[in-house]
């Protein structure tokens, strides 16, 4: 009797994965700091910053101010963010370059695609749906859908069964110790985005690397066969 085998299934982070968002959440952060009366903050600054979700992103805005932030209640800072982060997030986000080719590849390969972001849900799908990418996937795992984040291995997991997906025939692509965490905590290979915004050093422990974009589908194909 034949088995019946799970499509493979690609789990993509977003922010230096697929979408260039750098020069969004660094005009907002410079946004929030003026609100405060601190000083700005370049696109270069924020880049270290991103990836473990929005709460964290504004901590260390406000920590990178200085003694003049200590006093401002984090809760209400992020909050000031996301209001004015969530309708000015596509202003000047943009995916990579040859993202639409290489998920157009992957899906003729038979992959089907997910992502698994710390940015809220509503958030994502919204950024997704402007870009013209959220056709490309059957589901998004935010940083507010399953109760935990990135890099615990159960957000991975949860975004996985959520698109109907098995750990066994898939594998992450991501730019972040996080994902490289998250994956290897989910026992799925990951393929670190050298292209995106993590420091060199986050690589340790991904199953492979790639400089763009374009080698994903076949790296991918390598890591799991069809």
């Amino acid at each position: 009797m034949m088995t019946f085998s799970p499509s493979r299934l690609a789990v993509f982070d977003m922010d230096g994965t697929l979408i260039d968002s750098l020069p969004d959440l660094a005009a907002c952060a410079d946004w929030l700091l003026a609100q405060y009366n601190l000083p700005g903050i370049t696109p270069e600054a924020v880049r270290p910053m991103i990836g473990d979700g929005v709460a964290m992103l504004v901590s260390r805005l406000l920590d990178h101010a200085g003694p003049a932030a200590t006093s401002i209640d984090r809760a209400e800072a992020t909050a000031r963010y996301m209001a004015h982060y969530t309708p000015h997030s596509t202003d000047h986000t943009r995916p990579f370059p040859g993202t639409v080719a290489a998920l157009a590849a992957l899906h003729a390969a038979g992959w089907r695609m997910a992502v698994c972001t710390n940015k809220p849900v509503a958030a994502a799908r919204r950024i997704l749906e402007v870009m013209d990418l959220e056709k490309w996937f059957v589901t998004v795992g935010g940083g507010d859908s399953f109760g935990v984040r990135k890099p615990d291995p159960r957000h991975l997991l949860g975004t996985i069964e959520q698109a109907g997906g098995t750990p066994a025939r898939a594998l992450m692509i991501g730019d972040h110790h996080n994902d490289v965490a998250c994956a290897t905590g989910a026992h799925v290979p990951v393929i670190f985005a050298r292209w995106g915004y993590g420091r060199p050093e986050m690589e340790a422990g991904a199953t492979v690397g790639a400089d763009s974009i374009a080698e994903v589908p076949h790296l991918a194909g390598e890591l799991r066969p069809a």
